[in-house]
């Protein structure tokens, strides 16, 4: 949508909804439909998530693991995308997926979900930049005496979350800038990298795609366990796509700063999905394909993309993409870090964060960003990766345990206010759609499929090796049960509803005349 078309009327339609919710327009309302797209699309992006975990499709039932395995765990992802962004036109804030379990379920669903979905947030910031060092480890680390150790991954990923949150810490005109930026790279270089790939395959065998082959164990350099049973190496090569394809809540986090947000922020969370989904089993499809020998790129591990790319692929080309790609990955994290920032933010005005609420909710006058929690995402994020690399668990790969940790926390985040809304819809806590909206039986239904795939999701990510996942998510879920009734069911109040909301009049108006917004 062009600048032009955001009328003054529509601007007052997006304020007077915030203000409906209990908020100020304390952010600045400037991103479009297309850049509310793009920010989502990048923190997707397949050239983070597909390329870094490209193994988890081949090197557990091979060529099938590319060619089905992505489309099944695309649609569950889609399930999800679609649920969310329903709710999404309903209740377009910042920090939507807290506010909508608060509204929908109740003080207590809120809550946990804030946590959750800002653990997922952190992990995920966590996961996408140790992907990035241990990408240009493998690129262009060697120029640089770069291998990839623990601490050299520690500093690295330091050094880019720090240029990540001060770029997000400038304003969301300079995010955004960038993030769209970022949309059109994704695009561009997937092309090239398709294109290059058919183009000197040694030879292409279209049925790779749908070949089932087991290449656990050693077989597929240690990716995954041995077994011998098929439908459970289906399942964990479902971790490749769930993964890569997510993220896609920073569309509803930054609805604050979208204009039309009830329409924008929707058409933004499902468009990022499909469109990702589409071109990255395309990008995956041709990679596959131009792999030269399957059992010798399967016994390559974690490093079979690069393994691939060294067979095939002019020394210059390959430089090229590399480089499009590694930009991509800096910019996804750029993303992240805008998303969990308005996350913190968004829970911390209503109070979430116990004696530092106040700091973390601040907005910046100058540049109209939550530049306190900006900053403290990207600290957790750093905190945890050096957490991450300090923990060895049986010759398991790190990047392996940040992304299932990644997967659980995020997807839970966005499991509790799907269900709270399937209760609530056509009720007085819901009783109007959005402007977006399915018919009721086709939202309940996708967010059926949903749950059911929030099952689907919990038990890949906890399967051996990873089952020490699950007692992190049940200690978690201890420690929450824990906290909220000794201290936090007296404290935390959760977001403004009803009589609230008219209380907040006085304190709107001065916080949006404290930023120049009135």
């Amino acid at each position: 949508m062009a600048a032009d078309d955001y009328s003054d009327k529509d601007r007052q339609e997006d304020i007077k909804a915030l203000h409906g919710m209990g908020y100020a327009q304390e952010l600045s309302r400037s991103m479009s439909k297309f850049s509310n797209f793009a920010i989502s699309f990048s923190i997707i992006c397949i050239l983070s998530g597909g390329i870094n975990s490209f193994a988890q499709a081949i090197s557990s039932v091979g060529g099938a693991g590319a060619g089905i395995g992505w489309i099944v765990g695309c649609l569950l992802s889609g399930m999800f995308a679609l649920a969310m962004a329903q709710i999404a036109s309903a209740f377009p804030t910042a920090g939507g997926l807290y506010h909508w379990a608060s509204i929908l379920g109740g003080r207590f669903w809120g809550w946990l979900t804030a946590w959750l979905n800002l653990l997922g947030l952190i992990t995920v910031l966590g996961a996408i930049n140790i992907g990035t060092a241990y990408f240009f480890a493998g690129t262009f680390g060697g120029m640089f005496g770069f291998t990839g150790t623990d601490m050299q991954v520690v500093v690295f990923v330091a050094v880019i979350t720090a240029i990540q949150a001060l770029f997000n810490h400038l304003g969301i005109k300079v995010t955004t800038m960038l993030t769209d930026v970022s949309g059109y790279l994704i695009f561009a270089t997937t092309a090239v990298l398709v294109l290059a790939c058919l183009y000197f395959a040694p030879a292409i065998d279209i049925s790779r795609l749908w070949t089932f082959t087991n290449y656990s164990g050693d077989a597929g350099g240690g990716v995954f366990p041995a077994s011998d049973n098929m439908g459970y190496l289906f399942l964990l090569c479902l971790l490749l796509p769930v993964y890569t394809i997510t993220g896609y809540d920073a569309s509803a986090h930054t609805s604050e700063e979208t204009k039309n947000a009830a329409t924008s922020v929707p058409k933004g969370i499902v468009s990022a999905v499909f469109w990702s989904s589409v071109v990255g089993w395309v990008m995956i499809c041709s990679i596959t394909l131009a792999i030269p020998d399957m059992s010798v790129a399967a016994g390559q591990g974690w490093g079979m993309f690069f393994g691939t790319m060294d067979a095939i692929m002019p020394a210059g080309l390959k430089t090229v993409l590399y480089l499009g790609i590694f930009i991509a990955q800096l910019l996804c994290g750029l993303a992240t870090v805008t998303s969990a920032s308005r996350m913190l933010f968004a829970f911390s005005r209503d109070d979430g964060v116990p004696g530092a609420s106040k700091a973390l909710a601040t907005v910046s006058p100058k540049y109209r960003t939550p530049v306190a929690a900006i900053w403290t995402s990207a600290v957790l994020c750093v905190l945890y990766v050096l957490l991450a690399l300090s923990i060895k668990l049986d010759g398991t790969s790190i990047y392996v345990i940040v992304v299932n940790s990644t997967l659980v926390f995020l997807f839970l985040s966005f499991t509790v206010p799907l269900v709270a809304g399937l209760f609530a819809y056509g009720t007085a806590k819901w009783p109007n759609a959005g402007p977006w909206a399915m018919s009721a039986g086709v939202y309940k239904l996708v967010t059926v499929l949903a749950i059911v795939g929030m099952a689907v999701i919990l038990f890949i990510a906890v399967a051996p090796p990873n089952e020490r996942v699950l007692y992190v998510i049940l200690g978690f879920i201890a420690l929450a049960l824990v906290v909220w009734f000794a201290v936090e069911n007296r404290r935390f109040q959760g977001p403004p509803i009803g009589d609230a909301v008219q209380a907040r009049k006085a304190a709107i108006a001065a916080a949006e005349k404290a930023v120049g917004e009135a």
